[in-house]
């Protein structure tokens, strides 16, 4: 997938800017991760609030899009910092998961 690889490349060199000391954790990383998926199933909470017509605040699907966005750069810098292919991993996951439940679409891995 070409677009984990163009997120790679750019997330080494903002890295290289940002933490010069490779200061920043695994641990940091994982609750980074986490703060984000927060982000994310906070918008959603307020999506489908709207959608069954419960008061309180809304939101946008433009919103969860860059919270989602949020998640897999996050998720990439964990698997940058241990050297895990993320094109190859997701692939191997997806096809693995189709073929425990018997479905025939796969991904073609790199």
């Amino acid at each position: 997938m070409a677009a984990f690889t163009s997120l790679r490349s750019a997330n080494a060199a903002r890295q290289a800017e940002w933490d010069a000391d490779n200061r920043i954790s695994l641990a940091y990383r994982g609750n980074e991760l986490a703060g984000e998926a927060g982000e994310a199933c906070n918008v959603i909470k307020k999506i489908e609030r709207e959608r069954l017509g419960i008061a309180g605040s809304r939101d946008t699907v433009a919103h969860l899009a860059e919270e989602l966005a949020d998640v897999v750069i996050c998720a990439d810098l964990i698997a940058m910092a241990e050297g895990i292919d993320l094109d190859a991993a997701v692939a191997r996951k997806f096809n693995a998961t189709s073929q425990k439940v018997g479905l025939a679409t796969r991904m073609v891995e790199p």
